[in-house]
């Protein structure tokens, strides 16, 4: 269903895009998040170089941490600023993004646990925490449509949960599909992109491949740094 949210000035909205992972980002005004629209990106302040943002979910739920989204808002601080650089702070935490090609943008998201597996409807389940919480299951990305909803809403993530479903296809690389908690199943997630690498790598670089494109993720110490696109529509 859509939502409408209020904001404080007149309204100045555009769409943008990640791999087909789309977002309209608001810095004011009323908004709709209607088909084609996996979320918004709503622009709370910005100083200089720095932007407080929320991410808001088409069922009108907040997300704490998105990948592509905080990608997308640095990508159009940038395109404001002229600057190469941006600081996306969304809840407690700040993703350093910075424009490393043409379209193509570098984000610092931080802090990555990861859990020990359990067994959860069968399954064998890695949970993931890239400031927001995900599911990974490695198996055929084909059985999303039936592990994503019934993974999203288990009575183990009280808080529902995002789900990936992986194929390792070699070191360092890995298919999969993306299940977001509120949005259902979408075309890539950045944050799902370090959850699967994390779960399935730990350290080092994987390049994930998504039915929209891939994303590319690298690990040290715990801490990610992911790399792809971000694009006005």
């Amino acid at each position: 269903m859509p939502i409408a949210r209020r904001a404080r000035s007149p309204m100045t909205s555009s769409r943008w895009h990640a791999h087909g992972n789309a977002y309209l980002v608001s810095d004011g005004g009323e908004y709709t998040i209607g088909d084609g629209l996996d979320g918004a990106v709503e622009v709370l302040a910005v100083d200089g170089d720095t932007m407080d943002i929320a991410i808001v979910n088409p069922d009108g739920s907040h997300a704490e941490m998105s990948g592509n989204g905080t990608r997308i808002a640095g990508a159009w601080l940038m395109r404001r600023t002229g600057h190469d650089v941006a600081h996306v702070r969304v809840g407690p935490r700040v993703v350093d993004v910075r424009r490393v090609g043409d379209g193509m943008y570098e984000s610092e998201l931080g802090e990555v646990e990861v859990y020990p597996p359990e067994r959860i409807e069968g399954l064998e389940v890695v949970r993931v925490s890239v400031g927001n919480p995900h599911a990974v299951v490695v198996g055929d990305p084909d059985e999303l449509p039936r592990i994503g909803p019934l993974l999203e809403t288990h009575s183990r993530f009280p808080e529902r949960t995002n789900v990936q479903v992986a194929r390792i296809d070699g070191p360092g690389e890995v298919s999969a599909r993306v299940w977001e908690r509120g949005v259902g199943e979408t075309s890539a997630s950045g944050s799902s992109a370090v959850a699967v690498a994390a779960a399935t790598h730990g350290d080092g670089e994987v390049l994930v491949h998504f039915p929209g494109g891939d994303l590319r993720v690298h690990l040290v110490g715990g801490r990610a740094t992911l790399i792809g696109p971000a694009q006005p529509i």
